[in-house]
């Protein structure tokens, strides 16, 4: 993937991407941030936690599957995941683990790949009409939004925001990507869900508990009122009897 960020389409992407997590992040506070996946561009540059750190399969200080984190629960303010589902075997299990590490509150930032656009197109093209090798990305598993606010809203997660980019068509000329540069604008507009690229802002929430305190000691071992009539017309039944 770091190799297609060199390319022409990857630095369209990446720019647009960069700015969204930038814009995102540099807002949010904590002590421990991680980046999963894409090491070699740091996505939580702006972020201001003073522990940030990535892993990945083979990059990155600590190298864990995204599916299986060496990390303990409910340890973590912020994790993103920039384009890690969609390459997963599991990226239900993904999240879940997702769920795990993070604090009450603490922030999940996703970036995936849009099925419902035109580089969900290029990509069906490639890998059912051309059958050429398989490249990046477009031999990853593009998931749909929907179902991926699915998963978040089953396992706690509340969304803070949405935003789709890349509008322009995947075209791998800097030139030609130039002359769709007025589709970024119109896109918001005209073709919300249209973009190449989705990115979700989720928050995870945990619903406490109020405890109920007894007014005196030994309230609750009292018996209610409706046991006590009860009580009291069974008793009045055996003495008619």
């Amino acid at each position: 993937m770091q190799r297609w960020y060199e390319s022409d389409l990857g630095q369209y992407v990446l720019a647009r991407e960069l700015a969204w997590f930038d814009a995102v992040s540099s807002d949010l506070f904590g002590f421990y941030a991680m980046q999963t996946g894409e090491c070699d561009t740091d996505f939580l540059r702006a972020n201001r936690m003073p522990h940030r750190f990535c892993s990945g399969l083979g990059e990155g200080p600590l190298h864990a599957a995204p599916e299986l984190l060496p990390i303990a629960s409910q340890s973590l303010d912020l994790l993103a995941l920039p384009h890690v589902l969609e390459f997963s075997p599991h990226p239900h299990q993904v999240l879940r683990e997702a769920e795990r590490v993070l604090r009450p509150e603490g922030r999940l930032l996703i970036s995936g790949f849009n099925p419902m656009s035109l580089w969900g197109l290029r990509r069906f093209v490639v890998n059912n009409v051309m059958r050429s090798a398989p490249t990046h990305p477009w031999h990853g598993r593009f998931i749909h939004l929907a179902r991926i606010k699915d998963w978040l809203a089953l396992m706690g997660f509340e969304l803070a925001g949405v935003r789709m980019t890349c509008y322009a068509p995947p075209l791998d000329r800097a030139a030609w990507l130039a002359r769709f540069g007025f589709l970024e604008a119109a896109g918001d507009r005209w073709w919300a869900l249209g973009g190449g690229v989705y990115l979700i802002h989720a928050v995870k929430r945990v619903h406490g508990m109020r405890i109920l305190l007894p007014k005196r000691e030994g309230a609750w071992r009292a018996r209610p009122a409706w046991a006590q009539s009860t009580r009291t017309s069974s008793q009045q039944v055996r003495h008619d009897q």
